[in-house]
C-alpha cells in the first residue's frame, strides 16, 4: 500500500529524510519509532502530499502530491500537533464528515467513547479547547469515517489514561480491516496492535522488525542502573525513559519495552563513563549485565 523509494527531504540544507526506503503492505500495522528529529513526522507529511520532495512515494500506486484528493479520501489522519482551527466544534465535525462522505454521528460516537461529549462543546471554537479535548476530536474525525489507511502521529499525546485505553480499544476493533502507520514513543502501548516496528534515525530506516501477530512486542524488561556518582544529564535521560531514581540519584529502576532495548542502550551509550552497572532482564529470567 505504501511505497517510498529514495525519499529525500531537505530543509534549509538539513537533510531530514535521506534516500529513505520503505514498503508497507495492505493490512500491515506498523509502529514508526525514532528519536525527535529522526524524520517520522516529515515522512508522514510526505505521505499526505504536504511536502515536495526528491525520490518517490506512493499510496496504492498514486503519488500523494499529484493525486492528493484521491489519496486523502482513503486516509484517516491524526496529527502530532492540532491545527489552529477557529471554527466551532459542531462545524468542524459536520465539515469533516461531509468532506469524507461520513456521518457526523459516527464521529460523535467515537468522541463519546473517548470521554468527550461534543454536543456540550458544539458552539465552542476548536482553538479554545484544551489539548486533550482537541486530541479527542481529531481522533474522532479520523476514526469516525471509513478508510483503508490510518496514519497516526503520536495520537495518544494529551490523552488521559481512560481515554488512552478507549483509543487503543477503538484501534483494535479495526486491526483486521485497516492498514496502520502509528508514530509513537511508547512501543508498549501499541504492542498488541502492530505486526512490525520500523525505526528511523537521521532520515533512514535503521531497524525493521516483523513480528507475526505482535508476538514478542509485549515483552517488558526489568531495568536497574547504578551510577558512579549523581550526574544531572544522565538522570534526566533515564527519567525520560520512565525509570525511577533512588539512593541519592545514583540508582535508577523501572521497565523498558523489549523492542526498545537497542534504542534505550543506544541512548545511554554516550553516558557509559558514568555507569557503574546496567542490568536488563525479563521477569523470572536471567539478567543481562553491561558495565558491571
Amino acid at each position: 500500500m505504501i511505497h517510498a523509494s529514495g525519499l529525500t527531504k531537505v530543509f534549509r540544507h538539513q537533510r531530514v529524510l535521506d534516500c529513505l526506503e520503505l514498503r508497507v503492505a495492505a493490512g500491515e500495522r506498523v509502529a514508526l519509532v525514532g528519536a525527535n528529529g529522526a524524520g517520522k513526522t516529515t515522512l508522514i507529511r510526505c505521505l499526505l502530499g504536504e511536502y515536495a520532495h526528491e525520490g518517490a512515494v506512493t499510496i496504492d500506486g498514486r503519488a500523494p502530491r499529484t493525486h492528493r484528493q484521491e489519496v486523502l479520501r482513503r486516509v484517516g489522519f491524526v496529527p502530532q500537533l492540532p491545527p489552529p482551527l477557529h471554527m466551532p466544534v459542531g462545524g468542524l465535525l459536520c465539515f469533516a464528515a461531509e468532506v469524507c462522505g461520513s456521518d457526523p454521528a459516527r464521529m460523535e460516537a467515537v468522541s463519546c467513547r473517548l470521554g468527550l461529549e461534543p454536543r456540550s462543546l458544539w458552539r465552542r471554537p476548536f482553538a479554545k479547547l484544551s489539548g486533550g479535548q482537541k486530541q479527542k476530536l481529531l481522533i474522532s474525525v479520523a476514526l469516525g469515517r471509513s478508510c483503508d489507511l490510518l496514519i497516526l502521529d503520536e495520537p495518544a499525546a494529551n490523552l488521559d489514561p481512560q481515554a488512552r485505553r478507549s483509543f487503543f480499544d477503538l484501534l483494535a476493533e479495526r486491526q483486521e480491516s485497516t492498514t496502520m502507520l502509528i508514530s509513537s514513543h511508547r512501543i508498549d502501548e501499541v504492542a498488541s496492535l502492530v505486526t512490525r516496528v520500523v525505526e528511523l534515525d537521521q532520515g533512514r530506516v535503521v531497524l525493521d522488525d516483523r513480528v507475526d501477530g505482535g508476538a514478542g512486542l509485549g515483552v517488558v524488561l526489568r531495568c536497574r542502573i547504578e551510577l558512579v556518582r549523581p550526574v544531572e544529564a544522565v538522570a534526566k535521560a533515564l527519567l525520560a525513559w520512565g525509570l525511577i531514581s533512588s539512593n541519592s540519584g545514583t540508582l535508577f529502576e523501572g521497565t523498558i519495552a523489549g523492542p526498545d532495548r537497542l534504542r534505550f542502550l543506544g541512548a545511554i551509550a554516550r553516558y557509559s563513563g558514568a555507569l557503574r552497572s546496567l542490568e536488563l532482564a525479563e521477569p523470572g529470567a536471567g539478567t543481562e549485565s553491561v558495565g558491571r
